[in-house]
């Protein structure tokens, strides 16, 4: 069991860790800049006015800051959706929200969109997704985890398929690879609009989950032992899951479907702190945060093109989970 102090300190390495790392991370790119340099335009910005400060303030900050704000979202909803479905398979994208947001992007590339009303096609067809959820459930007159996770699968393979349509319509010359690169993930066109975008969701249904933190312990309980503790379970559930809709989505609306993330990151964390939900989500969140940052370092400077994101959280993601199962078997077998 990890003791408090031993927790605070963690907690404060990881966000020292993360301050570091975004720091480093805007001295990285095509245009070099020294860590002097860096520290120089962001402590003074006016008295500075030259392409250096530009480059820090209006291309790499916010770049910066938006890779942060979604790997956090993602990691603290992938922990929060494992507590509450009580799996540790389950990621964002099973309560249909991504698939849902990925449709209401592609449509809106289809459609030649404003990127204005594209975000707002992202994010409301991603929460639109998660009602559908509810609603079949409804129909089948159950709210147990079991359907919820079961409709979720059925919403993502529905909104899949009309993925394809939409890449099957678009124009092969330029809207298709327009789809297809925004389907795969990138911060390249982040700025300071996108980061306000982001970050009011965030820390909305950030402060949200926080808050009910110790409840999310006991919705991993089994659904009558929960009952019997006075907790207003479908209430409670129809809140947390709201939140964590509210995350993805917005993510997706700025950034495009990014996997694994959500996925890997909640396991990484409970190897660390263990799987207390007061615990665990600040230390997803970090570690979502600061994993984001660095994937995206390696996006902008592996090559002289950008790679997806989602490229390189697959290719890290699935040799990393990989592990974690196997150590965390090992560990438990001892």
């Amino acid at each position: 069991m990890l003791s408090e102090t031993r927790f605070r300190l963690l907690q404060s390495s990881l966000i020292a860790f993360s301050l570091l790392l975004a720091l480093i991370s805007l001295c990285l790119g095509q245009y070099h800049l020294p860590l002097s340099d860096v520290l120089a335009r962001l402590v003074s910005p006016e008295a500075q006015q030259d392409i250096a400060a530009q480059v820090v303030w209006s291309v790499r900050l916010p770049r910066v800051l938006m890779a942060f704000l979604c790997g956090g979202a993602l990691g603290l909803s992938g922990a929060t959706l494992q507590g509450v479905f009580r799996n540790p398979l389950v990621d964002p994208h099973i309560i249909g929200v991504t698939s849902g947001a990925a449709f209401g992007g592609t449509l809106a590339i289809l459609l030649g969109l404003s990127p204005l009303l594209m975000m707002g096609s992202t994010f409301g067809f991603g929460l639109m997704a998660l009602g559908l959820v509810y609603l079949i459930a409804t129909l089948q007159g159950r709210e147990s985890t079991l359907v919820l996770i079961l409709s979720g699968i059925i919403l993502s393979g529905f909104f899949a398929a009309l993925v394809s349509l939409m890449q099957y319509m678009a124009d092969t010359e330029e809207v298709l690879p327009n789809i297809v690169f925004w389907l795969l993930g990138s911060f390249a066109t982040a700025s300071w609009h996108k980061v306000t975008l982001i970050a009011l969701p965030v820390l909305l249904a950030g402060a949200v989950l926080f808050a009910l933190r110790w409840r999310i312990n006991l919705l991993s309980l089994d659904e009558k032992e929960a009952r019997a503790l006075g907790v207003p379970v479908r209430p409670l559930r129809r809140g947390v899951l709201v939140c964590c809709a509210l995350l993805v989505a917005a993510q997706v609306s700025v950034s495009g479907s990014i996997a694994w993330t959500g996925l890997v990151i909640p396991h990484l964390a409970r190897l660390l702190v263990g799987a207390d939900h007061r615990r665990l989500l600040p230390t997803a969140f970090w570690l979502g945060g600061a994993f984001m940052i660095a994937v995206d370092d390696l996006a902008r400077t592996l090559t002289a093109a950008e790679i997806p994101i989602g490229i390189i959280t697959a290719l890290f993601g699935a040799p990393l989970f990989t592990f974690l199962l196997i150590y965390s078997n090992r560990r438990s077998a001892r």
